[in-house]
């Protein structure tokens, strides 16, 4: 009878002014002490394969009900290199100002730009690469950018997040055009006056109102 064990491994994306980051462990215990992977675990015998990754990001992060989708399950023969492991590999997308911070310098846990990953072991390059193909596409159709931003954002911050997810510039002309079409992408009456003197008005995505006419295209 075949003997191997699954895992979970969790992609945890953030967002902030430098661009997208991914949240990787630097490993402080074998296989592959002192590299960098993703956060990962194994499922438990009471536990189905979500509860197992919504177990392994909240003790990472501190946080409950976070936005998750399965990616992929991996399961070449020699993957790791220690025993046969099959591992479901999750993305979660999180605020990165609302996360347990002594939690995840207890994970010996930090931020990297997508842009200037380290190198990963085993395959969690891959599931990397197959997250963020997964996430532009479900981005472009579905409001779960909204995930990584504060509740409230000026439409700079909103432009600068999807140009980060899809890694390419986007028309700012364009964009507010668009924006403006969708009613659930609400102005408050706040203003942000990080940026400048005058200020930039902050928004707020309305989920009850997508929910009645989820029209979404970015």
């Amino acid at each position: 009878e075949a003997d191997f064990k699954v895992a979970v491994d969790c992609i945890i994306f953030g967002f902030d002014e430098e661009g997208l980051k991914l949240l990787l462990l630097k490993r402080n215990f074998e296989p592959c002490k002192g590299e960098w992977s993703l956060m990962g675990g194994f499922i438990q015998q009471n536990e189905s394969a979500d509860e197992a990754a919504k177990r392994i990001l909240a003790e990472l992060t501190g946080l409950q009900d976070v936005y998750m989708e399965q990616v992929y399950t991996f399961g070449e023969i020699h993957r790791d290199p220690g025993e046969r492991v099959i591992s479901i590999a999750y993305y979660a997308l999180i605020n990165i100002n609302e996360y347990d911070r002594e939690l995840v310098q207890k994970h010996n846990a930090y931020w990297m730009n997508i842009n200037e990953l380290p190198p990963l072991i085993f395959d969690h390059p891959q599931m990397v690469e197959k997250a963020q193909e997964m996430m532009r596409t479900q981005a472009s159709t579905e409001p779960i950018g909204f995930n990584l931003l504060p509740k409230l954002f000026t439409l700079s911050q909103l432009q600068s997040l999807y140009e980060a997810i899809y890694g390419e510039p986007i028309d700012k002309r364009n964009f507010r055009k668009r924006v403006a079409e969708m009613d659930f992408i609400e102005k408050t009456d706040k203003i942000d006056k990080t940026g400048s003197k005058r200020g930039a008005a902050l928004y707020k995505f309305n989920n009850k109102v997508y929910r009645k006419s989820p029209k979404f295209k970015l």
